[in-house]
């Protein structure tokens, strides 16, 4: 059994296994794009630990919040310091420490798990270069056009 967290809200699709590897066999598209995500997902997660081994926190903090924002499309956007604790696998007081130094710099605004992004090129400037990496990643493989996916695909 697996546990799917939602970190936005939105929605999302639910499929049982066999239905999915069936969508699979039949769907080269969604075969390849299942493919590039996996591709992209393991280069973050070889990124993120030689992140956590060579980066400050509030530097990883800094590349998280932008990837985050990326992905939700959005400059503001709410996340807990458990979960940013979590994800960056450091202490809830690490979390906090850096987020008042990115507020301090007026790179956010953070309370109560509310996360503003005041300025963007800022925080870019206070990521580690992981976060282009990522980025650089991310863009080539997963956005390559929109494609549409059918059953007959």
């Amino acid at each position: 059994m697996f546990l799917a967290l939602l970190q936005e809200s939105g929605s999302a699709i639910r499929i049982d296994s066999l239905s999915f590897l069936n969508s699979l066999e039949y769907s080269p598209t969604l075969k390849e794009h299942l493919n590039r995500y996996l591709c992209v997902s393991f280069s973050q997660l070889v990124q993120a630990a030689i992140c956590n081994r060579f980066h400050f926190v509030e530097e990883r903090l800094a590349r998280l919040l932008l990837m985050i924002r990326d992905r939700a499309h959005s400059e503001s956007f709410y996340i807990t310091q458990d979960l940013l604790a979590q994800m960056l696998g450091v202490r809830r007081v690490d979390v906090t420490k850096a987020a008042l130094a990115l507020q301090h710099k007026s790179l956010i605004g953070y309370s109560r798990g509310y996360v503003v992004i005041r300025n963007v090129a800022g925080l870019e400037h206070e990521a580690c270069a992981c976060y282009l990496e990522d980025k650089e990643i991310y863009n080539r493989m997963l956005n390559k056009g929109t494609v549409k996916l059918t059953a007959n695909h």
